[in-house]
């Protein structure tokens, strides 16, 4: 009791400096477990939010693009493919069916995609949570996170807002007559609508006839006016015929992706700035281990004539070194817990941030390599504090009380 006392009373004595100690260690925690649980996140958020996308089929251009735009919709300016890869697409047998995607009108931000009643539903493998899919003209499904509910109506922009050449599609409305389920990806921020009423509306403002006539047409169909594709998204009968069907498509007309082979790139590079800021967050550990070592030597020397005295008085080297090295122990464990609570913390807040921009989860999670991390962490400022206690042992009574 009497060397918590002592314990205590050195704690509150020199707090000031053992809460800079603990801001320090605490830092350098946070920073090592934000970039290790950032960079997981954003793999494992990626890779869940393309999993529903097999192939992906494009005319040339950049793969990286159109993996963005189709899988994530970030806006983006993609070539348009010819609808009829979409017509051979559906007659092939290696197909279990193909879906278009338009893009290219807003609501209020969130992309509105022109597609096929197969793609709202994914040929019945992944069924509405409301409602039902759109039959053509101007009836649309909307993600689960779109804020939108069934008999909700929607005017078209297209282009976003601020955008040049940004307009409204006049005299345009879309009725919500189903809601996905939640898939936590960028899809649950999307309106789908028939492809065929966008090729419609788009072909009625090129040509400035944006009238009762031209509604009355896009309600019973405007496949005449046919148009381009942004992408189509294939789902294989096998994973031969996704390769099958990449190989084929991979031709100076088209372009097949695999959205998992562009992730990988991508990863590769998102491994390398995860190298990168480990390093710097292991330099930084490395850097607050010197100051805990210069800290505790200083306040060992300071306290010099206090163990002598200790000393003096009797009390065992051990019980010295022990109350030595629990005095600088002690801050070096509540900095590295308050840096892995704050680590978490920050990555909780960044994935916020970027699922709010992005659309896709970002899961933080902790794993057991991130508690390996910390208790390596907690061993090694462990040890650093081993030889500023070991020095207690060295301070003799008489010299201490001759100094004073």
């Amino acid at each position: 009791m009497m060397l918590f006392n002592l314990l205590w009373a050195d704690l509150r004595r020199l707090w000031v400096g053992t809460s800079i100690l603990i801001i320090l260690i605490a830092a350098s925690t946070a920073l090592n477990i934000a970039v290790n649980l950032e960079e997981r996140a954003l793999r494992l958020g990626s890779a869940r939010a393309a999993a529903p996308f097999d192939l992906i089929i494009g005319a040339p251009g950049s793969e990286t693009q159109l993996i963005l735009s189709s899988v994530f919709l970030q806006p983006g300016l993609l070539p348009l493919l010819p609808a009829e890869h979409l017509h051979a697409l559906e007659h092939q047998p290696q197909v279990a069916w193909a879906a278009p995607l338009a893009f290219g009108d807003f609501y209020r931000g969130m992309p509105i995609v022109g597609t096929s009643a197969t793609m709202t539903a994914q040929a019945g493998q992944q069924p509405l949570a409301q409602g039902h899919a759109f039959q053509g003209g101007f009836e649309a499904v909307a993600g689960a996170k779109t804020g939108l509910r069934i008999g909700d109506r929607i005017e078209p922009l297209h282009g976003q807002v601020g955008e040049e050449g940004a307009h409204a599609h006049e005299k345009v409305a879309y009725a919500i007559v189903g809601l996905m389920p939640e898939q936590g990806n960028a899809w649950d921020q999307a309106i789908l609508v028939p492809i065929e009423t966008v090729w419609h509306i788009h072909h009625a403002d090129e040509n400035h006839q944006g009238d009762e006539a031209d509604a009355d047409e896009a309600e019973h169909g405007g496949e005449e006016h046919g148009g381009g594709l942004s992408a189509i998204v294939v789902k294989p009968k096998s994973v031969a015929a996704a390769y099958q069907l990449r190989a084929q498509y991979r031709s100076g007309a088209t372009i097949a992706v695999f959205p998992a082979e562009i992730l990988t790139r991508l990863y590769g590079l998102l491994g390398d700035v995860r190298q990168l800021m480990s390093s710097i967050a292991g330099a930084t550990q490395l850097l607050v281990s010197l100051c805990v070592i210069l800290v505790a030597v200083i306040h060992v020397n300071q306290r010099h004539r206090q163990i002598a005295a200790l000393r003096a008085l009797g009390a065992p080297r051990h019980a010295l070194f022990g109350l030595t090295w629990i005095s600088l122990i002690v801050p070096v464990a509540v900095g590295i817990a308050a840096g892995v609570l704050l680590g978490y913390a920050a990555a909780v807040v960044i994935s916020t941030q970027v699922t709010g921009k992005s659309g896709f989860a970002l899961p933080v999670i902790l794993t057991d390599k991130d508690w390996q991390n910390v208790a390596m962490w907690f061993v090694f400022a462990t040890a650093a504090t081993l030889f500023p206690a070991a020095m207690s042992y060295r301070h003799s009574p008489a010299q201490a009380l001759r100094e004073q």
